[in-house]
């Protein structure tokens, strides 16, 4: 049979770092074993009932059945723009400032293709979530790396970035609260940020998928809730971490102007935006009672609890997430990421991701997702305990 070559675009993609991982655990639950897979981000539990009965009902709209509009349908957009005022009391255009995504992945490797040329620089937090590169690859361009350290609460410091990267970047991911670090954005942060991008004409990509996600009464700021956000960039959120949505592949880019127009420009020709049905369930989620938000942000804290202080019990002491529903822990001396996640898989069938998969700055880290019950979370940090590594 006719082999045909990829095009060089796909040949610059990186390695999809969760395959091994979801290989490896497939290995060991095919031999009979019960591994509690902590690796990976896909949430839990399922999605508000009330949410699901408006998309049961929306379904058999006949209207719906043909294409919908290619931007999206205005009830959605302004669905958008009212939960932007009331959550973070943003003005939001929902005709000029709203692109509706296929989930915030597509929009996240969408953008580099809109802003973006050969050999461009854009800056990415080291450790960060891997598909920012996908979009860089794809867009033949260079990635230059902010690292996040914890010594200044995962944040990047601007002063360490080399002038020649701020000048020549075109582009910003930044992720707050942050996969996998945990961290959060001050406001201080955020303002020095877009204080940096206008002086240095960079386009900021804030990634605000756990947006819903804070701890200890403290909700997380949006990037648009500071003054110039809208002039240097945008701001994307996906409703699948806020209300269980994953499946669902539903989300949305707000802010500057000219950035929404070139991603909604790029989707004109990808797509024919989402089953409106699906959009109508997406605006009944964003516009109506939130306490189901609520009560997830409250589970995620209680498995929170229950899993350091269980880890703190066995000799890890560690300090507990501020947001998202992961931790990102330091690994014992003399281990690497891999080796010891490694270790936990293969002695405790306990699946945490290797932080080096994040970037180099991850190495010495895992990730582990709050994405079980409460018993099994005691469960994996009590067979983490047995190992003995910790004194």
């Amino acid at each position: 049979m006719q082999q045909f070559e990829q095009s060089e675009a796909l040949k610059r993609l990186p390695e999809q770092f969760f395959a091994s991982l979801v290989q490896k655990v497939q290995r060991l639950k095919d031999q009979g074993h019960d591994v509690i897979n902590l690796g990976q981000g896909n949430p839990d539990l399922p999605t508000p009932e009330h949410i699901v009965e408006d998309l049961k009902q929306s379904a058999g709209i006949p209207e719906y059945h043909k294409y919908s509009p290619f931007r999206g349908q205005p009830f959605l957009k302004q669905a958008i723009a009212d939960f932007y005022k009331r959550e973070y009391g943003v003005e939001i255009d929902p005709e000029q400032e709203v692109a509706i995504l296929a989930g915030a992945k597509t929009g996240l490797v969408e953008i580099s293709q809109c802003l973006l040329n050969s050999g461009d620089t854009a800056l990415l937090p080291d450790p960060g979530y891997p598909d920012y590169m996908s979009g860089i690859a794809l867009a033949d361009a260079e990635p230059a790396f902010m690292p996040l350290k914890a010594e200044n609460d995962f944040l990047p410091d601007y002063s360490e970035i080399s002038a020649e990267n701020l000048d020549k970047a075109k582009l910003m991911f930044l992720n707050y609260p942050n996969n996998p670090t945990a961290g959060t954005a001050t406001e201080e942060f955020f303002q020095e940020t877009i204080d940096v991008a206008g002086q240095h004409n960079i386009c900021v990509v804030h990634d605000f998928a756990y947006g819903a996600i804070g701890f200890d009464g403290k909700k997380p700021l949006s990037f648009l809730q500071f003054k110039g956000a809208k002039d240097v960039g945008v701001e994307m959120y996906t409703l699948s971490k806020t209300y269980n949505m994953a499946g669902w592949r539903v989300a949305f880019a707000v802010g500057n102007p000219s950035v929404i127009e070139s991603l909604n420009l790029i989707q004109d020709h990808l797509y024919v935006s989402l089953f409106s049905a699906i959009q109508q369930a997406a605006e009944k989620a964003l516009s109506s009672d939130q306490r189901a938000v609520e009560q997830l942000v409250e589970t995620y804290e209680n498995r929170r609890n229950v899993f350091i202080e269980k880890l703190k019990s066995i000799g890890w002491n560690l300090g507990a997430p501020k947001g998202t529903f992961f931790c990102w822990l330091a690994v014992p001396e003399g281990y690497t990421s891999q080796q010891f996640s490694d270790l936990l898989l293969e002695k405790a069938h306990v699946a945490v991701a290797a932080g080096n998969g994040f970037g180099e700055q991850g190495e010495g880290y895992v990730r582990v997702g709050l994405l079980d019950s409460e018993e099994r979370l005691a469960e994996a940090a009590e067979r983490i305990g047995k190992l003995g590594l910790f004194g």
